[in-house]
């Protein structure tokens, strides 16, 4: 131990993966949609920021929701 510090790591808890992936999704589409809202209100440079990471957010929604499908598909193939 060093410093006083365990060491040792957690367990690898996946039971809860697939909610937390699905909070993340629909925080991300929240985002998304207050970015749209603000566009009317944003300079032309603003709007290109905010476009352009929509587009990052969209595909990380890609991302995470191939995740879900993977989470679940583990939870309910395991052995």
């Amino acid at each position: 131990m060093a410093g006083g510090k365990n060491l040792t790591p957690k367990p690898d808890d996946r039971s809860d993966n697939v909610e937390k992936l699905q909070s993340m999704i629909v925080h991300t589409i929240e985002n998304m949609e207050e970015a749209e809202e603000s566009l009317q209100f944003s300079s032309p440079e603003e709007r290109a920021q905010i476009e352009a990471k929509n587009e990052r957010r969209q595909e990380s929604l890609e991302s995470l929701r191939q995740e879900v499908r993977d989470e679940f598909n583990a939870r309910h193939n395991q052995p």
